[in-house]
């Protein structure tokens, strides 16, 4: 699932990239500025998270919609490029074979600690010309 949403994020965002390698943690999620939860359930279940800068986003929706967008607008966007990547990483899977359904996103603003998983997965993924952002898989069991 990691993979497709990585997969998801390079169409997306369809600038040259490069994707650091995965990171596992446990039992808490620290979120420092911007970020977005997805809920999976179906063949895979748990959350899909993307985090990062709020500048790093407000760089990002410059590049995608011609100008920079702050406050609710940049919410509104982080939302919305959330639910692109988990709508594409649902196809995505569902070509391979594997039926998710996801929930809207939730966007989250300010620092924050998520818990109520089991184990996570982080990848950054360094946008060029914009930044890094996290993806991150929160897993259930």
């Amino acid at each position: 699932m990691l993979n497709s949403a990585i997969e998801s994020i390079k169409h997306i965002f369809s600038c040259p990239t490069r994707v650091d390698a995965p990171n596992l943690f446990d039992q808490t999620l620290i979120q420092s500025d911007v970020g977005v939860l997805i809920g999976i359930v179906g063949d895979m279940e748990g959350r899909l998270v993307i985090e990062g800068e709020s500048r790093i986003f407000t760089k990002l929706s410059e590049n995608m919609c011609g100008m920079p967008l702050e406050g609710e607008m940049l919410h509104s966007f982080v939302g919305e490029m959330a639910n692109m990547i988990a709508g594409n990483t649902s196809t995505l899977l569902s070509n391979r074979g594997k039926h998710i359904d996801i929930t809207p996103p939730t966007v989250m603003v300010g620092q924050l600690q998520l818990y109520g998983f089991k184990r996570g997965i982080r990848v950054t993924v360094h946008l060029e010309a914009v930044g890094p952002v996290n993806a991150i898989l929160l897993l259930q069991g």
